[in-house]
């Protein structure tokens, strides 16, 4: 990953490696089908769940069901942010990746500059184990899925306060935003 651009108005652009955020949107979807209702990082409206169960060496962020969230976290310092500004999953498939959705957009903005945004989906389905009752995968046991997303991999932001702002459309009436408050320790 790159640092940060420090010149105002420049677009972060990464330029992650293909298989790296093929493997980070896997994990992503693991990491949601950890949470079981109410404590869904997606359908949370203030960001009280959005540090449950995060991976040592990237902080998730979840967009939304649909329609616009405002939420508020803690992130610690050092980590990258990955997140969708627009993403679907398949359950039960045995081997095929999803389809990406044609006509499907996204954006995103950290502190009033652009975030890059990068096409991505698993190669093949993947075993996903949620808890019952959970957003991905419904059942306990291990399911077959598969996904592909428009996301953003931002690297660590400096200690302090950032805005971040992403949010997608399937082309359609169908859309999502998420606006984050994030402080950085």
């Amino acid at each position: 990953m790159t640092p940060l651009d420090p010149h105002p108005g420049a677009a972060f652009n990464p330029a992650p490696d293909p298989a790296e955020l093929a493997h980070l949107a896997t994990r992503w979807v693991r990491w949601v089908a950890r949470h079981r209702q109410p404590a869904n990082p997606i359908a949370d409206r203030s960001g009280r769940h959005a540090g449950h169960h995060q991976p040592a060496d990237v902080w998730f962020l979840a967009g939304t069901f649909g329609g616009s969230a405002q939420r508020r976290c803690v992130v610690p310092a050092g980590r990258p942010l990955f997140f969708p500004a627009f993403n679907w999953w398949q359950v039960g498939r045995t081997a095929e990746p999803a389809e990406p959705m044609d006509g499907a957009t996204g954006h995103a903005q950290l502190d009033g500059v652009a975030v890059a945004l990068s096409e991505a989906g698993s190669a093949t389905s993947f075993p996903v184990r949620g808890f019952f009752n959970n957003v991905v995968t419904v059942w306990p046991w291990p399911m077959q899925v598969s996904c592909w997303g428009l996301w953003g991999l931002v690297p660590p932001p400096a200690p302090g306060q950032h805005e971040l702002t992403f949010g997608g459309t399937d082309g359609g009436r169908f859309w999502v935003e998420a606006q984050y408050q994030i402080d950085v320790r």
